[in-house]
């Protein structure tokens, strides 16, 4: 005979509805649907600070290749200034000197080279110089020739018109003049003949023509002086 007391459900034990055979297994479970969430692994979390930073990141360096040549030179020369003031006041004072020295060197090479072309313009002159006091004695023999009137006429004259035009070229030029007041740095006296009623010395007589180069004397012009009696 059955206790009644065996059929009195025990509270502490689950109760199950039903068929236990209609207990579902685990696979049988439906899997919930939802979106796929998708979890970084690297980097910063997308919407976070660090994305927004990366972006701006980005954002600058593609506007600083969009610079043009003025403008990436001026952000260089801000970014050379912000370093300098990051110098100390030792530092500044080495590249204060290093600049006075480059400069005082750049002065210094300009100059060297005025004073090497000034050196080469004197140079070529003195050749020049030299070169037409040698030949003044041709020309001295044209003159002559031509104050005897040996070259009114034929080929000489027309090769002295060409030996003096030649000589032209070069700035030549005759002094001494009769008449003319005496100047020691062009005029060389010979004599001196006193003349009455002269008031000053004066060219009496040209002997021997000089002549100059552009401003330089190659030879003074050797006269005969009037002086006061």
């Amino acid at each position: 005979m059955t206790d009644p007391k065996d059929n009195v459900p025990n509270e502490d034990e689950p109760q199950v509805e039903g068929d236990a055979t209609n207990a579902q297994e685990p696979e049988d479970l439906i899997e919930a649907e939802g979106p796929d969430v998708e979890v970084p692994t690297d980097g910063p979390a997308a919407g976070g600070p660090q994305a927004d930073q990366a972006k701006g990141d980005q954002a600058g360096a593609d506007d600083a290749s969009d610079l043009s040549p003025e403008d990436q030179a001026l952000l260089d020369d801000a970014a050379r200034g912000i370093e300098e003031d990051k110098l100390s006041q030792a530092d500044r004072d080495l590249v204060a000197d290093m600049r006075a020295d480059m400069l005082r060197a750049q002065a210094e090479l300009v100059n060297f080279r005025k004073r090497v072309e000034r050196d080469r313009e004197a140079n070529r002159d003195a050749v020049i110089a030299e070169v037409v006091r040698a030949l003044l004695p041709a020309l001295d023999d044209l003159s002559r020739a031509e104050a005897h009137g040996d070259l009114a006429e034929g080929p000489m004259q027309v090769i002295a018109q060409k030996i003096r035009g030649g000589f032209g070229k070069f700035k030549l030029e005759q002094i001494g003049e009769k008449g003319e007041p005496f100047d020691p740095n062009v005029h060389e006296a010979i004599v001196q003949l006193p003349t009455p009623g002269a008031t000053g010395q004066t060219v009496a007589d040209v002997v021997e023509p000089g002549y100059k180069l552009g401003e330089r004397v190659i030879r003074a012009a050797k006269v005969a002086v009037a002086v006061p009696a």
